[in-house]
């Protein structure tokens, strides 16, 4: 062969390797291994001691693997041919019955599940940690009132402790959909065989059992060939990413000089290699932008498995690296998320500045109009006139003299100068609002919430 041959040739089989990503895949599945060696034996397909054989040298692996020592090598492609060929080096002949009764495409479905299912369950302690960490946040500062907002101007005051719970749901959502998608998950696939199941008689129930699963797949077709647990799980990732992209947004507005509502510690922020003076939010931004890797690892799986005819393809190799990716990138982005609550510093005086701005209390004004008769639209309309002309004048709006006020609705007494930041917080007295008391009533029933779900 010439050099050219050569090289083309080892540049297409390293093309279709898969041992450099997927290895990490190895503790699920030597356990997947481990049950089937002992099922085929109790089932009287292979011998005990070979069995017990096979036991013993996938133990071995596993402390090859863990201690460095596990003779990697590209030509055996991925980890299941890496780990069968070196649990023959070390065991000889019994290691050539491992794989009866089992191909590497239900092989690989079911270490892949146990990894998703494992990183579900992660992902909800994870999230339960993060809501931990906002309700801490959320009672330290119950008396913190800021600005609500929409179209990022600044619309009605409401506690500090209401915008953090409205987190707290999102985040509860989230840790609803990984458990959800678990159920799921949570099928065993290996029996399936290459795509029609096998012909001996193993015992699907019994390893099943013995792995956690909770049921067998029912089509030996579709249990080897699809991977919408993964984009289950994938899915459920990407909107706890937008989630944390949300706050981290928020994160970055807030600890600006504009806004100056939080102070992150010290460990989250970064200085300018040129501007002594600079706190930038780093991690914050890094969350927002890691987002887009993980709607990116949804988006390529989505268009990896779109064209597939049934069963088993190659192309299923491409489910891993991006699920890999997204599962790092979740787990480290809610442990920065959870850090960043628990070591920020809250200025509430500044909060309670903003949130004095009278212009909030414009639907105050409206709403108080209306309690004393006046029809809501109509309310409305005067109250946008106030402000025009408050704007125009560049005065707080409850700095108009009573007589101009009183000029557009005759309802408009002094008592309308007394409605306060808190008077209207306190106003918004319904359930889910933002009242003191509906937000103390919420922060009780979200920590036994939390509590019920073990976190």
């Amino acid at each position: 062969m010439t050099g050219y041959a050569t090289h083309h040739f080892e540049a297409a089989s390293r093309y279709t390797v898969s041992v450099g990503y997927d290895r990490r895949l190895y503790a699920y599945d030597l356990a997947g291994s481990a049950v089937h060696a002992r099922m085929l034996a109790r089932q009287g397909i292979i011998p005990q001691a070979d069995a017990d054989a096979i036991a013993r040298g996938l133990e071995d692996v596993r402390r090859e693997i863990e201690d460095g020592s596990f003779p990697w090598r590209e030509e055996h492609e991925d980890l299941h041919m890496n780990i069968e060929a070196r649990l023959r080096e070390l065991i000889g002949e019994p290691a050539a019955r491992l794989h009866t009764a089992r191909s590497r495409n239900d092989q690989v479905a079911t270490a892949t599940r146990l990894y998703v299912r494992d990183a579900a369950d992660r992902a909800v302690r994870s999230l339960r940690a993060l809501q931990g960490a906002l309700l801490a946040l959320a009672e330290r500062e119950q008396g913190a009132i800021m600005p609500g907002y929409t179209h990022l101007q600044r619309a009605q005051p409401v506690p500090f402790a209401h915008h953090l719970l409205a987190y707290f749901e999102m985040f509860d959502r989230d840790a609803a959909r990984f458990a959800d998608a678990r159920k799921r998950v949570n099928v065993l696939p290996l029996g399936s065989g290459a795509l029609a199941g096998v012909p001996y008689p193993i015992d699907r129930e019994w390893a099943a059992r013995e792995l956690g699963f909770d049921a067998l797949t029912a089509n030996s077709m579709d249990a080897v060939s699809d991977r919408d647990y993964a984009v289950e799980y994938l899915a459920a990732a990407a909107a706890a990413m937008m989630h944390c992209s949300r706050l981290a947004e928020e994160i970055v507005l807030w600890s600006s000089q504009e806004f100056g509502f939080i102070q992150l510690g010290r460990q989250w922020v970064t200085g300018s290699s040129i501007m002594p003076q600079k706190r930038n939010p780093d991690f914050a931004e890094i969350a927002r932008g890691k987002t887009g890797r993980v709607y990116g690892s949804l988006i390529g799986l989505l268009t990896t498995l779109k064209g597939l005819p049934l069963a088993y393809n190659r192309d299923l190799q491409e489910d891993k690296e991006g699920l890999f990716d997204a599962v790092d990138t979740l787990e480290a982005t809610l442990e920065a998320m959870r850090g960043m609550l628990g070591g920020c510093a809250v200025n509430a005086e500044r909060m309670r500045e903003a949130a004095e701005d009278s212009a909030l209390l414009a639907t105050d004004l409206a709403d108080y109009l209306v309690g004393k008769g006046a029809p809501f639209r109509e309310a409305h309309a005067a109250v946008s006139a106030l402000c025009e002309i408050a704007a125009e004048r560049g005065v707080p709006l409850m700095a108009l003299p009573l007589e101009e006020m009183r000029a557009l609705r005759p309802e408009f007494d002094e008592d309308a100068r007394r409605i306060t930041a808190e008077a209207s917080a306190a106003a918004r007295d319904v359930p889910g609002g933002a009242a003191p008391v509906r937000v103390r009533e919420a922060l009780a029933q979200a920590k036994a919430r939390l509590e019920a779900a073990g976190g």
